[in-house]
């Protein structure tokens, strides 16, 4: 059974959240969250707490099973553009520059490989 957690909103470019994000598309929970913990960009931190909280949406959807025995892994992990704030900074001659500030979104999908117990429960 599969848990879905999402971040809207977050005030990073989408093209900066990406880089993070493709290091750990399809890899174990255990080893993404090793992954995160020691890459060094700002967006890592984010992505590690959307990461715990499917975690734990996952916990909470199957009571009485460890996420450690079912071999969780980030299923699908998306970024899309958010919001864009739009300013102007000042330049030469009476010119305005136009500063587009960007924001994404991200979709977290965390899903267990152990189908087996899944069927037979």
């Amino acid at each position: 059974m599969e848990a879905v957690a999402k971040l809207n909103n977050c005030p990073t470019s989408p093209r900066k959240m990406r880089l993070v994000v493709d290091l750990i598309r399809g890899e174990r929970v255990e080893k993404a969250l090793h992954i995160l913990k020691f890459t060094n960009k700002d967006a890592a931190i984010r992505v590690e707490k959307l990461l715990l909280s499917a975690i734990k949406n996952w916990e909470s959807k199957n009571e009485g099973s460890r996420p450690e025995e079912n071999q969780l892994y980030v299923k699908t992990i998306m970024v899309g553009g958010g919001r864009q704030l739009k300013r102007l900074r000042p330049a030469p001659q009476g010119r305005g520059y136009r500063i587009r500030k960007r924001s994404n979104h991200v979709t977290l999908i965390v899903d267990s490989k152990n189908v087996e117990t899944q069927t037979n429960s």
